[in-house]
């Protein structure tokens, strides 16, 4: 003779608990305390070694940089690729021989040496490095140092 069991949720319905006994018991996170190291404050005993062995459990540790300011920057090597493009849009000047660019202008703030040019070139920029006031006065360029004031900062 074959039996259909019925499923234990079925039989639970009515009882209010559903057999976990008190109505305080298996609410979830809540009835152990929390989730992980919930619980673990300074008088913890259960999970006091934890805590020792963990040198970075209580206080902040580590920095944060605040108003940092960035340079916008760009590199010999690209300045040169984009000559032709600048002067189409006429962003840069060509007179004779020599180009002229106002680096401030399109938003640059320092000029870094890296690369080589082939063409002379007159740049009105904030800041440069050495290597680049070298490589462009090299090429019968010049490079005028444009100091930004306080309040532009």
């Amino acid at each position: 003779m074959v039996f259909n069991k019925r499923k234990k949720n079925s039989r639970q319905r009515g009882s209010h608990t559903h057999g976990w006994g008190s109505k305080k018991k298996h609410r979830g996170s809540g009835n152990r305390g929390g989730k992980g190291m919930a619980g673990t404050g300074k008088k913890a005993d259960s999970k006091k070694p934890l805590v020792w062995k963990n040198k970075k459990y209580f206080g902040k540790y580590g920095f944060k940089v605040k108003n940092k300011k960035t340079l916008n920057s760009i590199t010999l090597k690209d300045l040169s690729d984009k000559l032709d493009v600048l002067v189409e849009q006429k962003l840069a000047v060509k007179e004779n021989d020599v180009y002229k660019i106002n680096l401030k202008e399109l938003g640059y703030d320092k000029l870094l040496g890296n690369g080589s040019i082939t063409k002379k070139l007159e740049v009105v920029v904030p800041k440069a490095t050495k290597k680049a006031i070298a490589v462009i006065e090299e090429n019968g360029g010049k490079i005028i140092l444009e100091e930004t004031t306080e309040a532009e900062k």
